[in-house]
């Protein structure tokens, strides 16, 4: 497995090794001791998540409070996406900054997010199939969003605002600098 960290270094996509033939191939896709060393510390997931949309559903963005906020490990098995990331961490030197990334069942890249960032993605393809391990429970009194078209985040989405669907609580987010409950 390699291990890349992004411009925002706590973000890291996973490349997975294959091995393959004409039979088919090979992965390990999830090392737990390998990510903790590449992170230096333990995550511990304790639930995986499967969530499936059709072309331009664009999914949050989205976070959890502590002490229930989650870190993340991602990929998708069908499909193509635009995954989204950004950094709400007030006192991190890389506030308000994203990262985007294109993944997919192709390229078969993982992203690790760590607890601090919002997340969201757009589908890319017809429909999309994504996978992805949490290290803590889902609790709607301490979920929260920020606004996908931000102002501020200058977030270049591939299609027009316009054409996005989104869920009502998605469109109602507010930006980030108008967000009173971000993490420290």
């Amino acid at each position: 497995m390699n291990f890349v960290p992004q411009i925002i270094p706590d973000l890291i996509i996973i490349e997975p090794n294959f091995y393959g033939d004409d039979r088919g191939y090979f992965s390990e896709i999830y090392r737990e001791d390998l990510l903790s060393e590449c992170i230096g510390s333990e995550v511990k997931f304790i639930q995986d998540n499967e969530s499936m949309s059709t072309k331009g559903v664009l999914r949050g963005l989205h976070y959890q409070l502590p002490p229930f906020s989650q870190s993340k490990l991602l990929r998708v098995v069908e499909g193509k996406i635009l995954d989204l990331v950004v950094d709400i961490r007030r006192s991190s030197p890389t506030f308000g900054k994203h990262v985007a990334l294109e993944l997919s069942s192709e390229n078969m890249k993982q992203l690790f997010i760590p607890c601090g960032f919002a997340h969201g993605f757009l589908v890319l393809s017809e429909r999309a199939k994504i996978n992805y391990k949490v290290d803590n429970y889902y609790m709607p009194e301490y979920d929260r969003g920020i606004a996908f078209n931000d102002p501020k985040l200058n977030i270049d989405w591939p299609f027009p605002l316009e054409k996005l669907q989104l869920s009502k609580k998605d469109k109602l987010h507010p930006n980030l600098y108008d967000s009173v409950d971000l993490l420290e």
